[in-house]
């Protein structure tokens, strides 16, 4: 486990506070100690200062390597148990600290391993002293190792396994919010791939017609010049407004696109409209309609495209949430741009309805693709959507 420096300072400053509380104790109460024969005498103060610090030692590697700072904090309690008959309570503290360490931050394997060590420990000093001292004093031995030993490794494996489960639940969580991203991103391609083959069929039939006029208008030899201005006009018309779909399109497709599998089919407009709200009626929707484009000839086919999308996945929505219930639309231009606004009434035990809700985000898709923007929410107890597009006319288009 690697650690930065500020958290091997702490682990630093951890052994020092150790180092102070043990020394402090061995002061107060030095007779307060772990020795090989009951009431034996304290050893002297430097002993046990020297036995504390050395366990301090292997305190600093708590958590950077466990194992080896619990090597050295029990070499250091065994030697003051050899050399002096006895080790400070400190120095005891500090080793029930680093078996709790051992178990928490060392592998799984490693972990297990020191819980085995530590219950052959208590096992065998238990029996040992059921055998010298009597059942008593194995009792008391037991029970002794019980707060040294098994409350460092229970309380140890109980962290470790709060941690592991959150981090469990954590990658999961990452996992959900990683599907949710590819999810939408897959959504956003799919809508833009969509688009880009709309504005190709749109293209194509321009150019087309591009190629009949001027064909037609290189073989009238003798045409009236009013006639010919008017094949030329159309050409370039449909010439400058087929630059601006292909701008769009080309916009569209910023990233690879993938393989073709749907056919081509001619991409819907607000022509279509009242097809699309009979069957927003048929679907069991109330529908009020208020009309006000002035000129719907002009609106460039990106937008009118996107200006019917808008409402289909806004019906759509709204016969999935709201069954039932009436929805008010207007249509108008505003400022050089085409405002469509649904409003409809939230029902309150509407059944849920499945999807992935990824269709106001393609809106939102194609309306940037366009320049114009889409707004839905809640409003009280409607559900609002209002979309912005801009309804540029091209230059030498007759206004």
């Amino acid at each position: 486990m690697r650690l930065s420096g500020r958290e091997r300072a702490q682990d630093a400053l951890r052994a020092v506070a150790y180092f102070v509380v043990g020394g402090l104790l061995l002061l107060v109460v030095p007779e307060v100690a772990v020795s090989v024969q009951p009431g034996q005498a304290a050893p002297p103060l430097w002993t046990g200062l020297a036995v504390l610090a050395a366990a301090c030692l292997g305190e600093t590697q708590r958590r950077e390597r466990p194992v080896l700072g619990l090597a050295v904090a029990c070499a250091a309690v065994l030697t003051g148990l050899l050399g002096s008959g006895s080790s400070p309570l400190g120095s005891v503290l500090v080793a029930g600290d680093m078996i709790y360490c051992a178990v928490l931050f060392s592998t799984k394997r490693t972990s297990r391993m020191v819980a085995g060590a530590a219950a052959v420990v208590a096992g065998g000093l238990g029996l040992a002293s059921l055998i010298s001292d009597g059942g008593r004093a194995a009792l008391l031995t037991v029970l002794n190792l019980g707060l040294v030993l098994a409350v460092p490794v229970l309380w140890g494996h109980e962290v470790r396994h709060h941690r592991e489960q959150a981090d469990t639940e954590r990658e999961r969580a990452e996992q959900a919010q990683r599907v949710a991203e590819l999810d939408r991103a897959a959504a956003v391609t799919a809508e833009r791939t969509r688009m880009a083959r709309d504005l190709h069929d749109v293209i194509a039939g321009q150019l087309s017609a591009i190629a009949i006029q001027s064909e037609a208008a290189l073989t009238m030899s003798d045409a009236d010049p009013a006639t010919l201005r008017r094949v030329l006009t159309s050409v370039r018309r449909n010439s400058v407004a087929s630059l601006a779909e292909m701008r769009t399109m080309i916009g569209l497709l910023r990233a690879d696109d993938p393989a073709e599998t749907e056919p081509l089919t001619s991409p819907a407009g607000l022509d279509r409209l009242d097809a699309l709200l009979d069957a927003g009626r048929a679907n069991g929707l109330r529908i009020d309609v208020d009309d006000r484009r002035s000129a719907p000839e002009q609106i460039p086919a990106a937008v009118d495209h996107t200006a019917y999308r808008i409402v289909q996945e806004s019906l759509t929505n709204a016969a999935k949430h709201a069954p039932g219930s009436t929805v008010r639309m207007t249509v108008a231009h505003h400022d050089g741009e085409l405002v469509i606004e649904l409003h409809n009434d939230l029902v309150a035990d509407a059944p849920p309805a499945g999807g992935t809700g990824t269709g106001l985000l393609g809106l939102g898709e194609r309306a940037s693709a366009v320049g114009g923007t889409v707004e839905a929410g809640a409003r009280g107890r409607t559900w609002s959507v209002r979309a912005a597009l801009p309804t540029p006319i091209p230059d030498g288009v007759p206004r």
